[in-house]
């Protein structure tokens, strides 16, 4: 099984932090795999994910996603990945659909159209396909950004990064503000994927049991690897008490 994601030794340090954020992190995630990463608040889970989504800057280290080197091929490495970040990345005044239909431009899935009703029905199709699975509604869609609750935004952003159907599927935490069937519903189709595509799957969570699945866990803490291995593996090596949160329920 051939790597999309190989991490060397990477270090990340902030101006005027006396550690650094990530401390000479280094794995391997493989073609079709599902990596989870774990650790507490501040442990270096989003810092580490941002510089594998290329939207932060490394320190040193060498990251290369799908064969591209993250500093001199960025927009390619974009083409390649999908992301769900912790905090929403949506345009506020805009309506949840135009959210959609301008991510599907810019990554050239669909022509852009000045409205819904003119967007090709592949367009349309794959809009209804995974608001349907998410839990969104044709209401949902037309409302503006604004006037979402949170876990609305949540799953906007979730439909968002998938109509591309990404090679590699970043989540940031991404069952935060979801209710149980939404939860439920979204790890459902992510197993759907990987099986019928196969994605690779990165998941940055608090939650060993969202991780159960993983075909591999790697624990940080405090910017260093403490943990890496099968979850069955992690769960045996780990001390009873860990830094970890409890599951959400």
């Amino acid at each position: 099984m051939a790597n999309v994601i190989e991490v060397s030794r990477l270090i990340k340090r902030y101006k005027n932090s006396p550690d650094p954020s990530v401390n000479n992190v280094s794995f391997a995630v493989g073609s079709g795999e599902f990596f989870s990463l774990l650790g507490p608040n501040g442990a270096g889970k989003t810092t580490t994910i941002s510089i594998l989504t290329t939207t932060l800057s490394k320190t040193s280290g060498l990251v290369k996603i799908a064969g591209l080197d993250i500093d001199r091929q960025s927009s390619a490495v974009r083409q390649k990945i999908g992301i769900i970040f912790q905090n929403p990345s949506l345009d506020p005044n805009l309506t949840a659909e135009e959210n959609v239909r301008f991510h599907a431009a810019l990554y050239d899935l669909y022509p852009y159209r000045p409205f819904y009703s003119l967007m090709p029905t592949d367009y349309k199709n794959q809009v209804t396909h995974l608001t349907s699975i998410i839990g969104l509604t044709a209401s949902d869609l037309s409302k503006p950004v604004k006037a979402l609750s949170g876990g609305m935004k949540r799953k906007l952003e979730i439909v968002r990064s998938l109509m591309h159907q990404p090679q590699i599927l970043f989540l940031d935490e991404p069952t935060s503000g979801l209710d149980p069937l939404s939860r439920k519903n979204l790890w459902d189709y992510l197993t759907q994927i990987r099986k019928s595509n196969g994605t690779t799957i990165f998941l940055t969570t608090h939650y060993l049991e969202e991780a159960e699945n993983s075909d591999t866990v790697c624990i940080i803490k405090s910017g260093k690897i403490v943990a890496l291995g099968s979850p069955a593996k992690i769960k045996k090596t780990l001390p009873a008490a860990t830094p970890l949160s409890n599951p959400p329920t």
